[in-house]
């Protein structure tokens, strides 16, 4: 699934390291698109394990599904809290002891993870690069204690990075296949050319709202019987079909959904790609 974004992303739409983008915000750009691609992972991997696995873990000493989704949870909430623009209110179920908290039901720990990455994304959203070296006081006043974002958001990605691949491990360990070693393969349906013929033309897809990837025309073709859709300018790729109107491409983590009018006429697609989903109302 993910795993092969970053050697075929640009097929669509730049990485966020490429984009044009302004001087103020390149660096707080990559930072958020690198949480974005582990925080989802992360979440994946979670979903995916079953609740009567949460207390496994490979050895006595290493420690527990449960533990990891509370503990990244804690690290999320303490490390996006020092960029200067948010603090988290902490609660007393916040305050319980890691191995109480590791116990919560599966949904409890999935939940509360995704809040802390919310939290996470809104913070860096207000953090621009000129901020990145100012330092921030965080904790009690009394400690007098200070960081730079620059380091609490190169250990906030990291350690989500970290945890993802510990998490892979185990559910290696179980049998079970990673969320970024998944393919597409398998998944697509058959449709007929004149299912398909509905949704040709060309469409306008806006730029990025938080990647700074530009605005750009898609044109979306029907050939030898399938989808293509082509970015102006760039190499096309397949669309292969998942329903009657949802598509997804093997080259890149991306899906598209197409949306129609009561006559049955496409009026727009939408770019689900790394975390965003982007509108493009059809023009031709």
């Amino acid at each position: 699934m993910r795993h092969r974004r970053f050697t075929a992303l640009l097929l669509l739409v730049p990485l966020s390291l490429h984009a044009q983008k302004r001087p103020d915000t390149s660096t707080v750009l990559a930072f958020r698109f690198f949480a974005r691609h582990y925080g989802d992972l992360l979440v994946a991997a979670f979903d995916s394990i079953p609740e009567s696995k949460y207390g496994f873990h490979p050895t006595p000493p290493q420690q527990t599904i449960g533990y990891i989704a509370q503990h990244v949870e804690n690290a999320n909430w303490g490390l996006c809290g020092r960029l200067g623009t948010a603090t988290h209110a902490e609660s007393a179920k916040d305050r319980l002891p890691d191995t109480t908290k590791a116990h919560w039901p599966k949904d409890t720990l999935v939940a509360r993870l995704k809040a802390s990455l919310a939290f996470c994304d809104s913070a860096m959203a207000k953090l621009d690069d000129a901020k990145l070296e100012q330092h921030v006081a965080f904790g009690a006043a009394s400690a007098n204690m200070r960081e730079l974002p620059s380091r609490a958001l190169l250990a906030f990605v990291t350690d989500l990075a970290e945890h993802y691949s510990q998490l892979s491990a185990y559910m290696r360990a179980m049998t079970m296949t990673p969320p970024s070693a998944l393919g597409s393969s398998g998944r697509a349906i058959t449709l007929s050319p004149s299912a398909l013929q509905p949704f040709v033309g060309t469409y306008d897809l806006p730029a990025s709202a938080w990647q700074d990837a530009p605005a750009i025309m898609l044109d979306v073709t029907l050939e030898n019987g399938a989808l293509r859709l082509t970015p102006r300018g760039r190499t096309g790729v397949r669309l292969w079909p998942s329903s009657p109107t949802e598509f997804f491409i093997k080259e890149v983590d991306a899906q598209v959904t197409f949306t129609r009018d009561r006559t049955g006429r496409a009026t727009q697609l939408v770019l689900h790609q790394n975390g965003e989903d982007r509108v493009a109302r059809k023009v031709k």
